[in-house]
């Protein structure tokens, strides 16, 4: 059984710029699973850098609202919501409000540094 805490997890600046803790990833543990889970955070004001991975990626949105830009796509999000983003997507997400914008990043399959090309 693995069971992983957020709290105890290493808070990483990940190359887009986000603020993450990464918490299942195959790659780096003996786990039977494709794709990786963080915990991500952005906060207000702030837009992550443009990037796009090698692999798809879904947003799920536990905290906050802001705007995702995925290629020529703009919407607003909020708590509650998920977010697919297709692999090979240019995409960045921006915190439109007082708080931090909080959410899980699924990656499948599962995130590796030489997968994430970044633009800023």
């Amino acid at each position: 059984m693995i069971i992983k805490d957020l709290n105890k997890c290493k808070e990483i600046i990940a190359g887009d710029n986000t603020t993450l803790k990464e918490l299942l990833n195959p790659l780096k543990e003996k786990i039977s699973i494709r794709y990786s889970l963080a915990h991500a955070k952005v906060k207000p004001g702030e837009t992550t850098y443009a990037h796009k991975l090698k692999s798809s990626e879904v947003y799920y949105i536990l905290e906050g609202e802001g705007e995702i830009h995925i290629d020529n796509e703009t919407e607003k999000v909020s708590e509650g919501q998920a977010i697919y983003i297709p692999q090979n997507s240019i995409q960045r997400i921006k915190n439109t409000g007082v708080n931090d914008l909080v959410f899980l990043s699924i990656v499948d399959p599962a995130w590796k540094p030489e997968d994430e090309e970044v633009t800023k």
